[in-house]
C-alpha cells in the first residue's frame, strides 16, 4: 500500500512537472508570437554586425577587446565592493584579491587596447585546442552511440583551427577575436530570424477549407 502511494506521488510530481515545462514553453511561443517583428529586427541587426565583424576584423577584435575589458573591470569592481560590504567572513581577503585582479585585468584590457592581443590569442588557440581534445576523448567513449561521429568531427575541427591560429602568430592576432566574435553574431542572428519566422507562422489565422 504504501509503495503505490510513493508511486503515485511521483507520477503525480512528474505530471505537474511537465505541466509546467509545457505552460512555460506555451507562454514563450506567445510572446515570441506577439513580438516577431522585434526578433525579426535584432536578428537582421546581428547578422548585419557579424558581417561587419568578419569584413573588418582588427577593428572588431579591439572592439571585442575592450568589451572584454569593461566586463571584467565591472566584476571586479563589483567583487571589491561586496568583499567590504559582507562584513568579516573567513573569505574576505581571498574575494578582495579576486576582485582586484579581475578590476587589474579588465582594466588592462579596456584602455591599452592596442597592447595583449596575441596573449588573448593564444589563450584563445589553448582553449580550442583543449576543447578539441576533450571532444576527441567523449566521442571514443560513446563509440558506437549514434552521433558519435559528430563529436569526433567537431574534435578534430576545433584542434586544426587552434593549430591554424598558432602557426600563423603573430599575424592572426589582428582578426582571430573579431572573426570569431563576427562568427557568433551571424548564428545568433540567424537563430532570432528563425525563432521571428517562427513565431509569425504560428500567429497567423490558420486558413478555412471550402467546402465545395
Amino acid at each position: 500500500m504504501a509503495e503505490r502511494l510513493s508511486q503515485a506521488a511521483i507520477d503525480a510530481g512528474v505530471t505537474d512537472t511537465r505541466e509546467q515545462v509545457e505552460d512555460a514553453l506555451a507562454r514563450a511561443q506567445s510572446q515570441i508570437a506577439e513580438h516577431w517583428v522585434w526578433y525579426l529586427f535584432l536578428g537582421i541587426v546581428l547578422l548585419l554586425g557579424g558581417g561587419a565583424a568578419i569584413a573588418f576584423p582588427h577593428l572588431s577584435t579591439i572592439a571585442a577587446k575592450i568589451a572584454l575589458g569593461w566586463i571584467f573591470l565591472i566584476s571586479g569592481v563589483v567583487t571589491v565592493l561586496h568583499a567590504f560590504s559582507a562584513g568579516e567572513w573567513r573569505g574576505f581577503f581571498l574575494n578582495l584579491l579576486i576582485g582586484i585582479l579581475y578590476a587589474a585585468a579588465g582594466a588592462y584590457l579596456a584602455f591599452l587596447p592596442l597592447t595583449g592581443i596575441l596573449t588573448l590569442t593564444v589563450l584563445v588557440a589553448a582553449l580550442f585546442i583543449a576543447d578539441g581534445v576533450l571532444e576527441l576523448i567523449m566521442a571514443f567513449r560513446i563509440r558506437p552511440h549514434r552521433g558519435w561521429g559528430w563529436v569526433l568531427v567537431s574534435g578534430l575541427v576545433a584542434i586544426a583551427a587552434g593549430a591554424l591560429i598558432v602557426l600563423q602568430l603573430p599575424s592572426s592576432a589582428t582578426w582571430v577575436l573579431g572573426v570569431l566574435v563576427g562568427i557568433k553574431m551571424i548564428f545568433t542572428g540567424w537563430s532570432f530570424i528563425a525563432l521571428a519566422l517562427g513565431g509569425h507562422r504560428s500567429d497567423a489565422p490558420t486558413p478555412r477549407l471550402r467546402v465545395v
